[in-house]
């Protein structure tokens, strides 16, 4: 049974330091909010 806990410690030390290795993550979750980015207004066609 303390095998399988220190695995499990060292397992998850690991998984955690990896991502927060990996660059910008969020351990969040789903985020709906001001981040949001809106979608590109449409550009004017060129005039000749």
């Amino acid at each position: 049974m303390a095998k399988i806990f220190i695995a499990f410690v060292v397992i998850a030390g690991a998984a955690l330091y990896m991502l927060s290795k990996g660059g910008d993550i969020s351990m969040g979750g789903e985020q709906h909010g001001v981040e949001t980015h809106a979608p590109e207004a449409a550009q004017a066609p060129a005039q000749k």
